[in-house]
Parts: C-alpha cells; sequence; structure tokens
C-alpha cells in the first residue's frame, strides 16, 4: 500500500510541474492575451525572419504580436495584423520596420513613434512600413561592391593628386 501511495504522490508532483511549465511558457510567450489589445494593419515589401507571433516592440519593449500574414496577391506585399497592447497609443503617423536582434537574434516589428497629436484607431493601417534587409544579400553587395569601390577611390585619388 504505501509503495502505491509514492507513486500516486510522485506522480502528482510530476503532473503539478508540468502544468506549471505549461502556465508559465503561455505567460512568456503572451498565448493567453490574443483579446488584450487593439488591430492594426500594415503592408511590408518583405516580412523574412517574421511570423505569427513574433514581437512588436516599442522602444525594446514589447507591446503587441504578430497575428496575421498574408500574401496580397495585387500588390505582391505581405499584408499584416498587429495587436497591440491595450493602454499603448500610437500616434497615426507612426512607423513600422522589421529589425534584427542580432547576427543570430530573431527579427521583430519594431515601431516607431511619429509626433501626431492623434492617434490610431482600431483596424487602422500603419502606412509607412520598411521590410527586413537580407543579411546575405548585404554581404553578397559588400563582396561585389568592394572592387569597384576601390577602383573609384583610387581615380579620385589621382585625381585630386593632380590637381594639387
Amino acid at each position: 500500500m504505501s509503495h502505491n501511495t509514492t507513486e500516486v504522490l510522485v506522480g502528482g508532483v510530476v503532473l503539478a510541474a508540468a502544468i506549471g511549465f505549461a502556465v508559465y511558457a503561455g505567460q512568456t510567450t503572451g498565448f493567453g492575451r490574443g483579446s488584450g489589445g487593439y488591430p492594426l494593419t500594415a503592408s511590408f515589401r518583405s516580412l523574412e525572419g517574421v511570423t505569427v507571433g513574433t514581437d512588436v516592440r516599442l522602444a525594446g519593449v514589447k507591446v503587441g504580436t504578430v497575428t496575421d500574414m498574408a500574401l496580397n496577391p495585387q500588390t505582391y506585399r505581405a499584408d499584416t495584423k498587429l495587436s497591440i497592447l491595450k493602454g499603448i497609443e500610437l500616434p497615426d503617423d507612426s512607423s513600422a520596420v522589421i529589425s534584427s536582434e542580432g547576427l543570430l537574434g530573431g527579427n521583430f516589428v519594431e515601431i516607431m513613434p511619429g509626433g501626431s497629436f492623434d492617434y490610431f484607431t482600431p483596424g487602422a493601417e500603419i502606412v509607412d512600413t520598411q521590410g527586413s534587409v537580407s543579411l546575405i544579400s548585404l554581404l553578397l553587395k559588400f563582396v561585389s561592391g568592394s572592387g569597384s569601390s576601390s577602383d573609384g577611390d583610387s581615380s579620385a585619388d589621382g585625381e585630386s593628386g593632380a590637381s594639387e
């Protein structure tokens, strides 16, 4: 009987720990807070590295999440729906930029507040957007452009030397 009671107690502790981890994970990712905000939309040229659930940040602080993404077949842009926490009022001339946490970090949507005294209403569209920049394309431009820029620099130096 004591052997059976021990198994039940250990099983209960394991179950309680699993529930605790699930609650913590839900709070950390904001899983249960989908209805706690107001919607905004934005259209980006490129959403590389952004998925549903990606953070929306203002001054480095999480103020919302990406709730939906779809390709607009007329404009070939990524139409995005954002959920911003209630109590966060964004000026209606704010911009949305896809930013990176670093070389190995993920991307997030950064809100750059404007200076307007009017604020976005629920369902409004952020018109000023900037898509993500591909690190590989930047490296390719740097590598392919490094030879041509050094040639241009040497000819500029030759001209300045000749004029002096």
